[in-house]
């Protein structure tokens, strides 16, 4: 790999494995809605190729966008993987014809995804399994204990086929309850600049060593969210999206981005978010949108 970026320096999970803070989410090479194959084949096979270039060694992933596209594309495009790659994968959800995402919670519908991951991945072990708690709608949260779920997990990592788990659209109670099944390495919330909702979740992860992974790094913007974020972009020489990357990067240190792109410059301009260092009075304005 070719590249002067430091990709946000690192971070390790579970104290075993370390990836570079910038990583990339894998959702956009599916098809419309996340329903079947990419649009188009090489542009996205040149995404992925693209990413290991640039030093992405984190590639968040699931075996239900497309359904199974997405992780076969992966496999065929990038397998032999390379040592230092990490696949994070999802589970607790399942794809159905009209392109719905109905829970599939069950201990058999989770001990099948898993194992879905492992074929379409080409993998014996997945590196991380994050539990998906949303229901049918991506509502958040959902009350309720996860044990069941969480404890379905934990006995396939007992079994040698996941080395670490993690747990998605979760409560600081729910993230409670499974740390007291299995070890938890990682959170994915929806978390940005406007949408500061998790502020104290983020900080939970920090203190406690547990990297948060936040989704859609840019939604939620109102016209005048956007303009105040477009101003901080043009006194920083930067797009919206890479201040907003950047923003969620100096946020916290256990912060992992995973932003999803089908472009290879759209890709590129994420990467080079990494290394943008925003001033004290530009972080104070950005804070400020999250109050509006």
């Amino acid at each position: 790999m070719a590249t002067d970026a430091t990709l946000g320096g690192t971070f390790t999970l579970g104290g075993e494995l370390t990836v570079h803070r910038m990583g990339y989410g894998t959702m956009q090479l599916a098809g419309p809605g996340v329903w079947g194959p990419p649009r188009d084949h090489d542009a996205a096979v040149a995404v992925l190729r693209e990413a290991r270039e640039l030093g992405v060694d984190h590639f968040d992933t699931s075996d239900f966008y497309g359904p199974h596209t997405v992780n076969t594309l992966l496999r065929d495009t990038l397998h032999p993987y390379p040592g230092d790659l990490r696949i994070v994968t999802k589970v607790g959800a399942r794809r159905t014809p009209d392109k719905g995402w109905p829970p599939a919670q069950s201990p058999e519908e989770l001990t099948s995804a898993v194992h879905d991951n492992l074929r379409n991945l080409g993998l014996d072990t997945l590196d991380v399994v994050n539990l998906r708690l949303a229901g049918e709608r991506a509502e958040y949260p959902v009350a309720g204990s996860l044990a069941e779920q969480f404890g379905t997990l934990a006995e396939l990592r007992r079994q040698g086929l996941i080395r670490h788990l993690g747990v998605s659209h979760v409560t600081a109670e729910q993230l409670d309850e499974a740390r007291s099944i299995a070890p938890v390495v990682c959170v994915q919330n929806e978390y940005n600049l406007a949408n500061r909702g998790a502020d104290a979740l983020v900080d939970k992860c920090a203190a406690e060593g547990i990297a948060f992974v936040p989704y859609f790094p840019l939604g939620g913007f109102s016209p005048l969210r956007s303009e105040l974020l477009a101003d901080c972009a043009r006194r920083v020489g930067a797009t919206s999206m890479q201040v907003a990357l950047a923003w969620l990067l100096q946020r916290s240190p256990t912060m992992l981005v995973i932003p999803g792109t089908s472009s290879v410059a759209h890709l590129r301009e994420n990467v080079a978010a990494a290394d943008l260092v925003l001033p004290p009075d530009v972080l104070a304005d950005l804070d400020r949108i999250g109050e509006r």
